[in-house]
């Protein structure tokens, strides 16, 4: 029975092919529209996602409460290199990487060549963190951090700008640092392959050179540091993360006679649910307002049944008087109805993912087309059919077979 009312239904919408794409148009928009927008935020929040696994989801620092008032301040908060390294001996065991993560722009001239740089401090195991590949030279070792020299690792696009190659081991360049003229030698270029996301979020910065130095060269003459970045272990789960953090803070509460609401511990962990929660709940909030034309296809849907369901009176009054039932003719009506916005859903899915797949080919992004929502976007449509298919089939269901045969 019910295949029978699909092939009528088929060929019901066969023989009003405009009608029926027109009235289906409503559904697909909007079908399309939800797709599309769930699928761009997605896609959206996998590439927050990549980003921050290339930086160690595991990473985290402490420092003072940045909205602590000024005047509760103490000089004894700052970190001293005997903070850190009592730090690094207690809590060396759950700990793979920390360094106090200092930055510097010093303005660098090769020749005729000048260009701003940012230095970044990192320790000597930096690199087995970081999407980094070395093109020529060697990493730090740990005794370069240690002995604090003035070797640097540029990146090839600093290394085309200063040197006109990127085979730039060995070179060295001079520039105002910590008030006197140092010497950097380089020690190797290294390449890092940033996703789309990470360009965007660059913009200019590409501009200005970028280098990597060992941290402890940019402590300064006091060598106090405001913060302490750290690497929990690979495995770490969140739990073993924010335990750790909150023996951290406890340490250093006691270490500085502070409160641990003195204390702020910025967690990748932390930014991630931050980010994960924005994107969803923005996806969520555009595709409700997407999802209103699927409202317009659902009157749509109805007031097009209304008109086949007066067009086909007497069709109705000829299979009722040759024993259809009610429910019969409901069921017919109702399969018509749902496999028009079934149709229509399905179409606008196919139609979204190209758009979407296309515009993902176009910037080179990776895109995010769940199935699961593939599949309840189509049944959703459906169901919007049979909601709005219910008043026009009762419709031709209640309809009486004398009056139906009469009917012109």
């Amino acid at each position: 029975m019910f295949l029978e009312n699909v092939k009528m239904a088929l060929g019901s919408l066969r023989a009003n092919k405009l009608r029926s794409f027109l009235t289906m148009l409503g559904i697909i928009i909007g079908i399309g529209s939800v797709i599309s927008i769930v699928s761009i935020g997605d896609s959206i929040r996998k590439m927050f996602s990549d980003l921050y696994k290339n930086y160690g989801v595991t990473q985290a620092a402490i420092m003072i409460n940045p909205s602590m008032d000024w005047n509760d301040l103490r000089e004894s908060d700052e970190f001293t290199m005997d903070d850190f390294n009592n730090f690094k001996r207690i809590f060396g065991s759950r700990l793979d990487y920390a360094d106090n993560s200092p930055y510097e722009s010093i303005d660098v001239k090769v020749g005729r060549n000048r260009l701003k740089v940012g230095l970044s401090g990192v320790e000597y195991n930096f690199t087995d963190f970081q999407p980094l590949k070395i093109l020529n030279g060697r990493a730090f070792s740990e005794k370069d951090v240690s002995e604090r020299k003035p070797v640097v690792m540029i990146s090839e696009n600093t290394a085309l700008k200063l040197f006109g190659t990127e085979n730039a081991t060995g070179k060295h360049f001079r520039a105002d640092f910590h008030g006197e003229v140092q010497d950097f030698s380089v020690i190797a270029v290294y390449r890092k392959d940033l996703s789309p996301i990470e360009k965007l979020l660059m913009g200019s910065q590409d501009k200005n050179g970028e280098a990597f130095v060992p941290w402890t060269i940019l402590t300064g003459p006091a060598d106090t540091f405001s913060m302490i970045r750290y690497y929990g272990k690979k495995n770490f789960t969140v739990e073993e993360m924010n335990s750790l953090n909150t023996d951290i803070k406890n340490y250093f509460s006691r270490v500085k006679n502070r409160k641990p609401e003195d204390w702020y511990i910025s967690s990748v962990q932390d930014e991630m649910k931050q980010v994960d929660g924005v994107m969803g709940g923005l996806s969520a909030a555009i595709g409700g307002i997407a999802a209103i034309s699927l409202l317009v296809g659902g009157i749509g849907i109805m007031n097009i049944m209304l008109v086949t369901v007066t067009e086909r009176t007497r069709e109705i009054g000829i299979r009722k008087a040759l024993g259809a039932s009610r429910e019969d003719i409901l069921v017919q009506f109702l399969t018509e109805s749902a496999l028009l916005s079934a149709l229509g859903g399905l179409i606008g899915v196919i139609l979204a993912s190209t758009l979407v797949h296309l515009g993902a080919m176009a910037f080179n992004l990776t895109v995010v087309v769940k199935p699961g929502i593939v599949i309840i976007a189509v049944v959703f449509s459906a169901i919007v059919g049979v909601f709005f298919g219910i008043y026009p089939a009762n419709k031709a269901a209640k309809e009486d077979p004398i009056v139906a045969l009469r009917y012109e």
